[in-house]
């Protein structure tokens, strides 16, 4: 990349962020400056993505604007809550004022062959998401390891509603990966359906971003890649955007980005 798409490349990083906090000892004040990190002088991320005990603030932050969503997660990271729990965790947020749902599917129950529990979580979460609010549904690609059961989780979630499938919590050994993309590229691409993607863990550079940009075009077409269809799921990323976008080198630029 020359440095006019490298700048390119990170303008559209940054309308798809999902600038995300999800440290277990996370704090109010660091959610007040996420917040304020949200909206950078090149424009503003797509999203923040935070605990649910932060939601009620960062409406209150916000408030009245939704130009920047909030995302929060449920079920997360273990995927092991009832269906009754994680219910009440998404209206709970939502009545707070979360604009997005990023579940967590029951992956080790899917791994064990129970493909129902995958199907009756993400329909019951769906029907508890009133629109306009996304869901956002996270499959744990890095714990499901095998390519057909990537596909076949992806398909599950598609079929009970998802607005987005996402790879990862960002809590496990292994995160988002290409071929984790691949796979979920091709379920949405398939599906015929107009759903969304959302790589999440270990995205830290544009150019990081431009390997996924790339991969989705090819599968799903150019101009595909825009936030009501591809989210980041990132912390360290808006560092980079930010970098270039004001002119510097990216961290990316020793791997030829």
């Amino acid at each position: 990349m020359d440095n006019r798409e490298l700048r390119e490349c990170a303008a559209v990083a940054l309308s798809v962020l999902d600038l995300t906090n999800l440290k277990e000892d996370c704090t109010p004040e660091e959610i007040t400056a996420l917040v304020a990190r949200a909206r950078t002088p090149y424009g503003a991320a797509a999203a923040v993505c935070i605990w649910p005990r932060f939601v009620a603030q960062a409406r209150s932050l916000f408030g009245t604007d939704h130009s920047i969503r909030i995302a929060t997660v449920v079920n997360f990271p273990s995927g092991a809550l009832s269906v009754d729990e994680v219910v009440r965790e998404t209206e709970h947020a939502i009545a707070d004022g979360a604009d997005e749902i990023d579940l967590v599917i029951p992956y080790t129950r899917l791994k064990a062959g129970d493909e129902a529990a995958v199907s009756e979580m993400v329909r019951a979460v769906r029907a508890a998401c009133p629109s306009p609010v996304l869901l956002k549904t996270i499959l744990e690609t890095g714990e499901l390891k095998e390519p057909q059961l990537i596909r076949r989780a992806s398909e599950l979630a598609i079929a009970e509603g998802s607005d987005f499938i996402k790879t990862s919590t960002g809590k496990v050994a292994v995160n988002a990966t290409l071929e984790a993309a691949d796979i979920m590229l091709q379920a949405i691409r398939d599906s015929r359906k107009n759903i969304g993607f959302k790589p999440a863990g270990g995205i830290s550079s544009v150019g990081d971003a431009a390997l996924y940009f790339r991969h989705a075009s090819a599968i799903m077409g150019e101009n595909w890649v825009m936030p009501s269809t591809f989210r980041f799921g990132a912390s360290g990323l808006l560092n980079d955007i930010v970098t270039v976008l004001g002119g510097g080198a990216s961290t990316a630029a020793a791997s030829g980005y």
